[in-house]
């Protein structure tokens, strides 16, 4: 569909409209004007004038948030599993070097945001090693962050690696959008040195860089970083990379590298202390809570209830489909509020609306998006999605509710960012079919290199 002519008007009305910041409006109508939400409140007393479209049924919500993928990783769905963590990264960065092309990367990110959309995301914070990511979005007309990744576990090639960097970030921004914006990823601190975790901080303070850090997300790291000791230290020390204790955590680690600040995003968080999370809320971090891919890769449960008391700005990730399988934020949002409760002493831990704002508004302030994302409200972009549900699932008394406990009930039929329609009925709006038939083919190379090694 064709961007809306200047000055458009285009009144869509919803069974419900949940705009998360305020409560639920049945039989609610959201007026948009270009690219951003004139009105919101009950169909009765919409302002008249522009085009009508009648969604029904349906529930209407602010686009979901997605603030951890890795979308060129979508190929690797189903490949890598049951195996132990150190295995399982070890597996997937050897066959993504071995087999993965840009172009196999680009499809793969492409089938990711389909996916993606067609759950109601709007935004992504992807981290990723190539610009595959970054130039899906931008194709797509999604909104997001692409975090170019950094890797350097030798603080012997720190300068090396930033070199690299560098010369990646200023190719990406040299085609940035207003939608899709350039960040920077130091990747873990098994995979990069305290010295570029310092000199990336450096870089990224000085030109005005979102950050995004994988940091406490398995007792594996935990020991490399606390004891010097664990497999990640073997393996390592077998590269002739010194390793000893570096710092008290983790999340300590990148408190001393000046990375715990406001514009960083530290992704999964599972092993995090009462001190880490102090400092992080004080830092004014975000926190992606991935609470599927943390059960199923066995890392725990993140204290998600704490760093929300504590005031961190906290939103919902999915990870890759390497170590989730589906997209499916709404899911996460309930998985996150299932998992909290059953936590001892914790049954009241997260509401159905907190886990709701989490896939929002809550995703937007991880990602610091939430000036113009996150809620349905006067002068934000218009990035809405709206959920159907069938009928004989209903009655729908309980909008937020119905979304979080019931996910897979729900499924987006419209999606709309900036104004502009990507999903209609059900279809994301250009959208090549070819595109999932060579991801296809790539994943079949992926089970061949795999069948072919004999370390596996």
């Amino acid at each position: 569909m064709p961007p809306p002519a200047a000055g458009a008007r285009v009144r869509y009305h919803a069974r419900w409209v949940v705009p998360v910041a305020t409560p639920p409006v049945e039989r609610g109508t959201v007026v948009v004007e270009d690219d951003r939400i004139a009105w919101v409140g009950p169909t009765a007393h919409a302002p008249a004038g522009g085009r009508d479209e009648d969604l029904g049924g349906s529930i209407l919500t602010p686009g979901l948030v997605n603030a951890h993928t890795h979308l060129d990783l979508t190929v690797m769905r189903g490949f890598l599993e049951d195996l132990p963590f150190f295995d399982w990264i070890r597996a997937l960065t050897r066959a993504r070097n071995d087999v993965l092309s840009e172009s196999d990367l680009r499809d793969s990110a492409m089938l990711g945001i389909a996916e993606g959309l067609l759950a109601g995301v709007t935004t992504f914070g992807d981290t990723a090693a190539s610009s595959g990511p970054f130039d899906a979005m931008r194709e797509m007309g999604v909104r997001g962050i692409a975090y170019r990744e950094v890797f350097g576990p030798d603080p012997a090639e720190c300068s090396v690696s930033m070199e690299g960097l560098r010369s990646h970030v200023a190719a990406m921004r040299a085609t940035a959008t207003p939608l899709v914006r350039v960040g920077v990823s130091p990747h873990a601190p098994y995979s990069v040195s305290d010295a570029l975790f310092a000199a990336v901080a450096d870089y990224a303070a000085r030109e005005s860089l979102p950050v995004a850090v994988h940091v406490a997300e398995s007792a594996e790291e935990g020991a490399l970083v606390e004891q010097g000791s664990g497999r990640f230290a073997d393996f390592l020390r077998s590269r002739s990379i010194a390793v000893a204790p570096r710092a008290a955590t983790p999340m300590a680690l990148l408190g001393a590298a000046g990375l715990l600040r406001a514009g960083t995003l530290l992704i999964h968080c599972v092993h995090a202390s009462a001190d880490d999370i102090h400092a992080v809320s004080n830092g004014g971090c975000g926190v992606a809570h991935c609470p599927a891919s943390n059960a199923k890769l066995g890392h725990g449960i993140a204290p998600l209830a704490e760093f929300i008391a504590a005031g961190a700005r906290v939103g919902l990730g999915s990870d890759s489909m390497a170590s989730n399988n589906q997209m499916d934020i709404l899911g996460e949002a309930r998985l996150a509020l299932l998992l909290q409760r059953s936590r001892p002493g914790r049954g009241a831990a997260l509401s159905a609306r907190a886990a709701l704002r989490l896939a929002t508004l809550g995703g937007a302030e991880a990602l610091r998006l939430d000036a113009d994302i996150g809620a349905l409200a006067v002068g934000k972009q218009a990035d809405m999605a709206a959920f159907a549900i069938d009928a004989t699932h209903g009655p729908v008394t309980e909008p937020m509710t119905s979304l979080v406990f019931a996910p897979g009930l729900a499924r987006a039929h419209r999606v709309i960012v900036a104004g502009i329609e990507r999903v209609r009925d059900g279809a994301v709006m250009g959208f090549e079919p070819a595109i999932a038939t060579r991801v296809a083919q790539t994943s079949s190379r992926l089970l061949q290199w795999r069948s072919s090694r004999t370390d596996r």
